[in-house]
């Protein structure tokens, strides 16, 4: 916890981590969840782990999901986010318990709507999505996972199977102090318009892509 000078010249503590606000029972179209809602006081970011069933300590079904409107809302088939997050939700459903932590502030992998957007409309001219982002004067990833691994702190997780084919999102809950007793792949079957945004991430970005093979016949 750090400090600030109020308008009095007298020092009033300043919150810094990740804080539990509420916790509310969600039931959604996958099962019932407990939306845990926490306040990211370095960020300033409202985020939020949906828990299903009793999770226990070790070995907890986990989804770091980032955050991605127009996948996860609008259903765009630009990416695989929003098929990625309905498989989470279904998979800890049919596991009985676990977690998918939606990280918000991730958008367009941490540089925000409005950019993401832009570098989208590079893409279509021809860039891929690494080439886009630099084009921009972007970083091709500025994603943290500092906060998720809070939260998973905070709901007494020591251990994950984690739902991701990232591995730097593995390294990043490693580096936090979750350990990750395993990585559990969460391949959604490509499309015509994603096929390259996919080909990129495993070529460029090291996410571990297999079922791409099996379908050499698609192209943007």
């Amino acid at each position: 916890m750090t400090e600030k000078i109020g308008v009095l010249g007298k020092k009033t503590p300043q919150r810094t981590g990740v804080e539990r606000i509420v916790n509310a029972p969600l039931p959604t179209v996958y099962g019932q969840f407990r939306a845990v809602g926490y306040l990211d006081h370095d960020r300033g970011d409202e985020q939020v782990a949906l828990v299903h069933g009793e999770i226990g300590t070790d070995d907890v079904l986990t989804r770091l999901h980032s955050e991605c409107l127009t996948g996860d809302a609008f259903g765009s088939q630009h990416c695989e986010c929003g098929d990625q997050l309905a498989a989470a939700l279904k998979a800890v459903v049919a596991e009985g318990s676990g977690i998918v932590v939606y990280l918000r502030g991730h958008e367009g992998r941490g540089i925000g709507l409005l950019a993401k957007l832009r570098a989208m409309a590079l893409q279509a001219e021809g860039l891929d999505t690494v080439e886009a982002n630099l084009a921009l004067g972007l970083p091709v990833d500025a994603r943290d996972y500092g906060v998720a691994a809070g939260m998973l702190h905070d709901l007494g997780v020591k251990s994950v199977r984690l739902l991701s084919n990232n591995p730097r999102k593995r390294e990043a809950l490693v580096r936090h102090g979750i350990e990750v007793a395993e990585t559990v792949p969460l391949l959604i079957p490509p499309c015509e318009s994603n096929i390259t945004y996919l080909r990129t991430k495993r070529e460029r970005l090291d996410h571990v892509l297999p079922h791409l093979d099996a379908v050499a016949h698609l192209s943007s």
